[in-house]
């Protein structure tokens, strides 16, 4: 029995309603059961009332039309089930889309001989501990990252790895990326690019004052608590680019893997490497 696609479109990219047409007429053909998310629905005027948080529990694998701020939308939304992610690429870099918008029959094929693989990405889970209560655990698959917010100074943040002191850094801001995540904020920040599979994290400061500060790379188990020095201000907190909490004197900012993963999926015999060049327009030794 074919797999059940659930198909979620960003509605704001150019040509997303026509690809949703496409797809929609070609599962039919195919005989491929497809439910539309219903803004996707909306785009080509069609009727449905699924939610992202409904296809991902009722279906086996979800089609993503847009970029990885679409991906990561569509994972904030999907709550506790994770369902392999095949994400089209209607934006810009996409790192996190298996195929450009041209290949989209190539993704059908491979959904309906069932040959994409996945590639399972870890997520970080990230709790603050707020006047000795511990809050809500939220995850994350690229980053959480501590910043100042709109002031221009820098602060000021203690952080421990498995209890142990790593620094006070002095910054514009902290990064804890996960090796998915080492090629969004963290790359453009100096830190370096880990393979999906490396099992580790990475600690990168952004535009610190002492310039022997430098990413540190830990083990994908370690647990990170991040603090305030005392007397900062309001500090701010973000998740994969979403805002999240402020972060207030006291607090602290507990950061470790989460549970889960998620399925990210790719076409047969597509690598991390061809991905990386191809992203990063590595074309050779010319100069």
């Amino acid at each position: 029995m074919s797999a059940r696609i659930g198909l979620i479109a960003n509605d704001g990219k150019l040509g997303a309603g026509e690809l949703v047409h496409d797809i929609v007429r070609a599962c039919v053909q195919r005989r491929l059961p497809l439910v539309l998310e219903k803004r996707a629905a909306q785009l080509i005027g069609a009727e449905s009332t699924a939610s992202t948080a409904e296809l991902a529990r009722d279906c086996d694998l979800l089609l993503v039309l847009g970029g990885d701020g679409t991906i990561l939308q569509v994972l904030h939304e999907a709550g506790n089930t994770l369902r392999p992610i095949l994400g089209i690429n209607l934006g810009t870099l996409g790192f996190l889309t298996c195929v450009g918008a041209a290949a989209w029959p190539e993704a059908l094929d491979a959904i309906a001989a069932g040959t994409y693989r996945c590639s399972e990405r870890t997520l970080l889970e990230v709790q603050v501990v707020r006047g000795g209560q511990a809050g809500t655990r939220h995850v994350a698959l690229n980053d959480a990252v501590i910043s100042r917010g709109e002031l221009s100074r820098l602060i000021k943040l203690n952080v421990a790895v498995d209890g142990a002191t790593l620094s006070e850094y002095n910054a514009d801001g902290l990064i804890v990326a996960t090796p998915t995540g080492s090629t969004a904020y963290s790359l453009s920040a100096g830190g370096p690019v880990l393979t999906p599979e490396s099992g580790v994290l990475v600690v990168t400061p952004i535009c610190p004052h002492v310039l022997t500060l430098r990413p540190v790379i830990v083990g994908a188990r370690s647990r990170i608590e991040i603090t305030p020095a005392p007397g900062q201000p309001d500090i701010f907190m973000s998740l994969d680019g979403r805002d999240f909490d402020r972060i207030r004197a006291g607090d602290l900012i507990r950061i470790t893997e989460a549970p889960q993963r998620l399925p990210l999926a790719m076409l047969p015999g597509t690598s991390f490497f061809e991905v990386l060049r191809q992203k990063l327009k590595w074309s050779g030794s010319a100069v």
